[in-house]
């Protein structure tokens, strides 16, 4: 190494990829226009908010791709044409395709040497917000369920039910806990509706569909003059007074606002944004979660002190799987409302349909069944019995085979597993009783003559193998 050898060499930044990289990096939607309001700067969170692409907007005038409502002027123009920053100002404005797109923005103009060289907004989100507000002030959620129109006869079934009828007597707050698609809601509108409170609103709120800098004023609404714009708007809590407010996937809700709720609980009083004062409100809270509640307090996602003022009533409402006995019933549910909506007359499903949603785990659970009768249906033609090849192909690939063959695992004699013969034996009774059920519609005597048995066998056989 010579003396004029330098000891690093060093890459020089490229400046204008580094400030791109920041503009998309920020969860704030940035737009620049020049000083003839074409835009010159336009980030990937401004993309996301107006749902359009950079080809769509730069080097493009801003008011040949937005349009605004009459009563209402573009603020980032305002600040090119007046000079005038504005700060928190809500404006509701339309792409070039149409959609309304509603934001919190501040603008402010660009200056060199006193006179102004273009305009900045940094914009905020609440399209999504204002249309739930519109939805809850003009729809106030429709309360069709009471118990009596829950489907399931299940001892596991008929005792959350049970259960969740004796609570429509007080005004606890109720943590119902089951997976996606137990039918969570439905007991939570039958709670409110069987109690004192069913005259007065029910208003529901999915917490993971609101991002968590807008819930704080969806649900305990605003004060005018909090933003510019900012109207005097009641949250949720205000518009369920008197009745029942139901927190749909309570473990998604950020846990500063877990705070804030578990105060608003406690004290029974609520603030809006931007107010110096509480309001009192009597609200019933009903609040719903998909996972185990001691899973999600370990994980981080439910406060353990709001779960304690939650569950003063705890309802789990359990997984299809744990009562498959219910299957016929929600079939049959499921086939006349759809029979109804699209004019058909299916009549029923095939032995080897019903074998298929038995031995079906349901991670979708009721849900999930409802979309695979609705699926079937629309693939029957001139049929009034759903068959196998009228199920979605999930199901054909993974159930399908020929009339009356034994299972896969009965066939293969070589795989590592080995079972004794007396194993084998027993899994061939149990399928071959099964098929003779199904084909039976599960009658005892039908199919105990079908097998040329008594009744009494036929049964000691089913308690034997599970059935």
């Amino acid at each position: 190494m010579t003396a004029n050898t330098p000891k690093d060499v060093q890459t020089p930044i490229n400046m204008d990829a580094l400030y791109q990289q920041l503009l998309d990096a920020v969860d704030v939607g940035i737009h620049v226009v020049n000083k003839n309001g074409e835009s010159i700067i336009y980030n990937k969170k401004m993309m996301e908010i107006e749902s359009m692409g950079s080809e769509d907007v730069l080097e493009k005038n801003l008011l040949d791709v937005f349009k605004f409502r009459d009563s209402q002027s573009s603020t980032l123009v305002q600040a090119l044409t007046t000079g005038k920053s504005t700060k928190n100002a809500k404006q509701t404005y339309f792409n070039y395709k149409g959609k309304e797109i509603t934001t919190i923005n501040n603008s402010f103009p660009i200056t060199e040497k006193g006179e102004i060289t273009g305009a900045v907004e940094i914009a905020r989100d609440v399209t999504q917000l204002e249309h739930v507000i519109k939805e809850n002030v003009l729809n106030k959620r429709n309360t069709n369920f009471t118990f009596d129109k829950i489907i399931g006869d299940s001892e596991p079934m008929q005792t959350v039910i049970d259960e969740a009828k004796r609570a429509t007597r007080t005004s606890s707050s109720v943590m119902i806990a089951g997976e996606t698609g137990t039918g969570k809601e439905l007991f939570a509108q039958s709670v409110h509706n069987g109690s004192a409170r069913s005259s007065a609103p029910f208003i529901s709120q999915n917490c993971a569909a609101i991002p968590d800098n807008l819930m704080e004023s969806l649900l305990f609404g605003t004060k005018k003059g909090a933003f510019t714009g900012a109207t005097d708007r009641p949250g949720l809590f205000e518009q369920a007074d008197g009745g029942t407010l139901l927190l749909d996937e309570i473990n998604s809700l950020d846990p500063s606002l877990q705070a804030k709720l578990l105060r608003v609980i406690q004290e029974k009083t609520i603030r809006r944004i931007g107010d110096l004062k509480d309001k009192k409100v009597d609200v019933r809270i009903i609040a719903t979660i998909n996972e185990d509640p001691v899973d999600a307090i370990s994980g981080g996602q439910l406060r353990k002190d709001l779960f304690y003022r939650l569950s003063v009533v705890s309802l789990f409402v359990p997984p299809l799987r744990e009562r498959t006995e219910d299957i016929d019933t929600l079939t049959r549910h499921f086939i006349e409302k759809y029979n109804n909506l699209f004019k058909m007359d299916v009549k029923g499903i095939s032995s080897e349909v019903r074998q298929v949603l038995h031995e079906h785990d349901w991670p979708g659970n009721v849900r999930e069944l409802e979309h695979t009768v609705e699926g079937a249906m629309n693939l029957i033609l001139d049929e009034d019995t759903i068959t196998i090849g009228n199920l979605p192909a999930k199901f054909r690939k993974k159930y399908q085979q020929e009339p009356g063959a034994l299972p896969n695992n009965l066939l293969n004699l070589n795989d590592e597993n080995q079972h004794s013969l007396k194993e084998k034996l027993t899994e061939a009774e149990k399928f071959y009783i099964q098929q003779a059920l199904a084909r039976n519609n599960h009658n005892i005597s039908h199919t105990a003559k079908n097998l040329s048995i008594s009744r009494q066998s036929l049964q000691y056989r089913m308690r034997r193998l599970g059935l």
